[in-house]
């Protein structure tokens, strides 16, 4: 574990950061609504809102902000991943893409959820399955 991780679990966020984090959860339920014609793509948006402003000043706002926009980045590639296959098989893919697309959505609504109720209780969370690309 990292140092900043450490600081982090010692300390108690204060009800402001957590308010902070679990908006940056939740933060992807609008801009994926924001977005849902063009499926979506917009849910990576709120959370790096959420980091960008409040990173340097809340360390629990950081550290949350982070995992809420890597999750929905990585949701993002395995959906764009998705579209690919459909594309490349001139819309065969389809039989695998739908029903992944629908687990996928469950997947990121209940997970997003969970995420939030534990920034809210002041835990870090870590979503499983996702690629830590801001660390």
């Amino acid at each position: 574990m990292d140092n900043m991780n450490v600081a982090i679990s010692n300390n108690t966020p204060n009800p402001e950061e957590r308010l902070w984090a679990t908006l940056a959860h939740l933060s992807s339920f609008l801009g994926g609504l924001l977005t849902s014609p063009t499926a979506g793509w917009g849910c990576f948006v709120g959370p790096l809102i959420v980091w960008l402003i409040k990173r340097n000043t809340m360390p629990f706002v950081d550290d949350q902000g982070k995992e809420s926009f890597n999750f929905n980045i990585t949701l993002g590639i395995f959906s764009l991943a998705l579209f690919l296959l459909v594309t490349i098989t001139f819309g065969l893919g389809l039989i695998i893409a739908i029903p992944l697309w629908v687990m996928l959505a469950i997947y990121w609504l209940v997970f997003t959820i969970i995420a939030s109720f534990k920034a809210n209780q002041g835990e870090q969370y870590r979503y499983p399955l996702t690629l830590r690309i801001f660390h």
